[in-house]
């Protein structure tokens, strides 16, 4: 089948959802392909059911915490069941998605698309020609190029199984490790993370990350820094991860072993080429300041599939469909922003920054003063048993204006974003200080560090 639309959009995430919608409200013709069930990663392999299970490892960690403090102990992880609440919110997903689409009045298609020339993406045996194509086909694992690699377990794998296994090693130390290791742990698994550099998740501050590093290990999350993973090797106990440390062999048992070690753009086998699409293997799309291919004008990329210079969050992705969404239906006119863009590790408790870290101010040359505290002891923490707690803020001298955030402790993932809007609009510390806030919460702590 051959047909014509306005606009065909690959993915059917945030970023391409958001894209499609729009277009079609204005009246284009719209179509939608995607070879995976509708509704992209955030919504079904990501985000939204990781945090469901980062819930229930919460509940069982506050109230194992507060054991002698007037809570009875006892509580735990039901890992049948936990993932079947998790399904509660992802089967319904696709099918919601798709007949979205359609009350929308987008043309929706089922398969991988391809492009066949720089205005044509095949789908299946349909052919569809388009005055311009959005790529938004997400991310998907790295390739690590090491021996045995197709039997480690993906992160979209790991949502899925309906039985723990006893020993868990993941590889890699971002975000997926970090969090999953900690649901995994509070599960009662057996848990070891391997990570090649000194220090792991990189995008945040290393003296928090240390704190969360420390206090991970006390959870008997053994944690290998400095470990680079050479081998999988299938076994008659199960798996054998195969590694070096500082010149030094060093071999792991695992009943599995979980990739954790960092995302691509989904879209090497797009046929970008043959559209004349300049792209990256580890990046994306190259894009322009309109989200606008470089080398093919009729082709827009948003989200993970997009070099763009925005970290890889849904929220950065919803937004850049909008931002597409705008180029498309007024010409290129709207650029994107990513000033005060916060992110969060899911881990308990939970790390979040926005804005720059020490050395990245110190390298811009900027003049600032930095209040940092390990703050265990205050009452916020000690009220619920946290004793793994922090924060750091950054203040430039002369303007005062708060340039980096770094909270780690219960509640980060909710208190960063007053930060983040300080940042982004501007917001200066002495400002921020004069805020009457609920008390007590975390926020009302915000004056404690300024």
């Amino acid at each position: 089948m051959k047909a014509n639309f306005d606009l065909v959009t690959i993915g059917t995430g945030v970023a391409a959802s958001t894209v499609a919608n729009a277009c079609r409200q204005a009246g284009w013709q719209v179509a939608i392909a995607d070879s995976k069930p509708f509704g992209g990663t955030c919504a079904l392999r990501g985000c939204d059911p990781k945090k469901v299970l980062v819930g229930a490892s919460e509940a069982v960690d506050r109230v194992r915490r507060m054991k002698g403090k007037g809570v009875e102990s006892g509580a735990g992880l039901e890992w049948r069941e936990l993932i079947r609440f998790k399904r509660s919110f992802t089967d319904p997903v696709p099918k919601q998605r798709e007949e979205s689409f359609a009350k929308a009045g987008i043309t929706a298609f089922h398969g991988r698309a391809r492009f066949i020339d720089a205005t044509t993406v095949e789908v299946g045996e349909h052919v569809l020609k388009a005055r311009r194509v959005v790529v938004a086909a997400g991310a998907k694992p790295a390739r690590l190029k090491i021996r045995g690699e197709d039997l480690l377990t993906t992160s979209e794998q790991f949502l899925e199984l309906d039985v723990l296994p006893r020993r868990i090693t993941f590889v890699g130390g971002g975000y997926i490790s970090f969090e999953f290791a900690h649901v995994a742990a509070r599960a009662g698994a057996k848990v070891t993370l391997l990570h090649r550099d000194a220090q792991p998740l990189p995008g945040f501050d290393p003296d928090l990350v240390s704190m969360l590093v420390e206090w991970s290990r006390e959870l008997s999350i053994d944690i290998q820094l400095e470990t680079t993973v050479e081998e999988i090797e299938k076994t008659s106990r199960g798996l054998t991860v195969h590694a070096s440390s500082k010149d030094k062999r060093c071999d792991f048992e695992a009943d599995m072993a979980v990739h954790g070690a960092g995302r691509t753009p989904d879209i090497e086998d797009l046929g970008l080429d043959a559209a004349g699409v300049d792209w990256n293997e580890r990046k994306g799309v190259k894009v322009n300041e309109y989200m606008q291919s470089v080398s093919n004008p009729v082709v827009y990329a948003a989200g993970d599939a997009a070099a763009s210079g925005g970290p890889p969050l849904t929220p950065v992705a919803a937004y850049e469909g909008g931002i597409v969404a705008a180029n498309l239906l007024k010409g290129n006119h709207a650029k994107p922003s990513y000033l005060g863009t916060p992110t969060v590790v899911y881990t308990t408790p939970p790390l979040a920054a926005v804005g720059l870290q020490q050395k990245a101010a110190r390298e811009q040359g900027r003049k600032f003063r930095v209040n940092h505290a390990e703050t265990s002891e205050w009452y916020s923490s000690r009220r619920i048993g946290e004793k793994c707690s922090g924060y750091k803020v950054l203040v430039e001298e002369g303007s005062n204006r708060i340039i980096g955030a770094h909270l780690l402790g219960f509640d980060s993932e909710d208190v960063i974003n007053i930060f983040a809007m300080a940042i982004r609009l501007g917001i200066v510390a002495s400002q921020l200080k004069e805020m009457i806030f609920t008390y007590p919460t975390r926020c009302s702590d915000l004056e404690y560090m300024l």
